[in-house]
C-alpha cells in the first residue's frame, strides 16, 4: 500500500514555533513529526509514500534527502494550497486503482499499521474508507463520531461546544479509489476532507480504533504533552 502524508499547513496555532520551521518537523524529543511517520509507515511494509509541501519547502527536502527512507518518497509542492481533499485529488494518480492511506502528518501517532490496513480489508459492505479513531482528553477541540454496532460513522461532529463523546476522528485514513471520484465531482482546486467529503460519507466510514497512543500537535500546550507523554525517539 502506498500512501499520502498532509505536510504542508501553516501550524498557526503554534507560532511563534512555526514561525521558523514547518509544522511536520515540530521535535518531539528531538525527532521531527515526519520522522515518526516514515519509521512508522515504511517499517510496517509500506511501499512510498507522498509528502506535499508549502510553508519551509526548503527544509523538508533536506530533511527528506537526509532520510534513510528518501528513495521511497516523492515530495509534491504546492504553490498555493489545495485543501486536504485537494491534495487528494491532485496526487491520486500516484495511487493508481488501489486504496491508500491519508495522513494527517502534523499528528503524533503510534498505532499497529497491518492491523489498519487489515481492517480495512475486512471492513463491513457499502463502507468506502476507514477512519483511525483515538479517545481525546478535549473532546472540543476536536471531530467527534459516534458509531454503529459495526464500527461504522454514522455521526460527525466537528469541534462543536457540547460534544457527544470523546471518540475523535484522528485524521488518518484509508481511502478506496471510489473517493477519489468522488473529489474529483466537486468544485475546486481546493476542498477540504473535514467538511466538504466526510459529511458526505455518514454510514460508509469504517473505524480503526487507536488505544495506543495518538495526539494532535496542534498547540504549544499539545506539544507540551506530547514531549512528556511519548517515549524517547528510537
Amino acid at each position: 500500500m502506498r500512501a499520502l502524508l498532509l505536510a504542508a499547513g501553516l501550524g498557526t496555532r503554534l507560532r511563534p514555533v512555526t514561525d521558523h520551521v514547518p509544522k511536520c518537523l515540530v521535535p518531539i524529543r528531538g525527532k521531527p513529526l515526519l520522522g515518526y511517520w516514515f519509521d512508522l509507515l515504511f517499517g510496517a511494509g509500506v511501499e512510498s509514500a507522498v509528502v506535499n509541501t508549502h510553508h519551509f519547502p526548503d527544509a523538508v527536502r533536506a530533511f527528506v534527502d537526509s532520510s534513510p527512507w528518501r528513495d521511497r518518497i516523492h515530495l509534491v509542492h504546492e504553490e498555493e494550497l489545495l485543501g486536504t481533499g485537494g491534495t487528494v485529488l491532485r496526487t491520486s494518480g500516484f495511487f493508481g486503482n488501489e486504496p491508500f492511506l491519508v495522513i494527517h502528518a502534523d499528528n503524533l501517532s503510534r498505532f499497529d499499521v497491518a492491523r489498519f490496513i487489515e481492517t480495512h480489508r475486512t471492513r463491513p459492505g457499502g463502507t468506502e474508507m476507514t477512519m483511525m479513531t483515538f479517545r481525546t482528553d478535549d473532546p472540543r477541540s476536536c471531530g467527534i463520531v459516534k458509531l454503529d454496532g459495526r464500527g461504522v460513522v454514522t455521526e460527525l461532529h466537528e469541534k462543536v461546544a457540547d460534544p457527544p463523546g470523546d471518540i475523535a476522528n484522528g485524521a488518518v485514513y484509508i481511502f478506496e479509489p471510489s473517493v477519489v471520484a468522488f473529489l474529483a465531482g466537486l468544485p475546486g482546486p481546493f476542498i477540504d476532507l473535514s467538511t466538504q467529503v466526510l459529511p458526505r460519507y455518514m454510514g460508509r466510514i469504517c473505524t480503526f480504533h487507536n488505544a495506543d497512543f495518538h495526539r494532535d500537535i496542534g498547540t504549544p500546550e499539545s506539544l507540551r504533552l506530547a514531549q512528556t507523554e511519548y517515549p524517547a525517539a528510537g
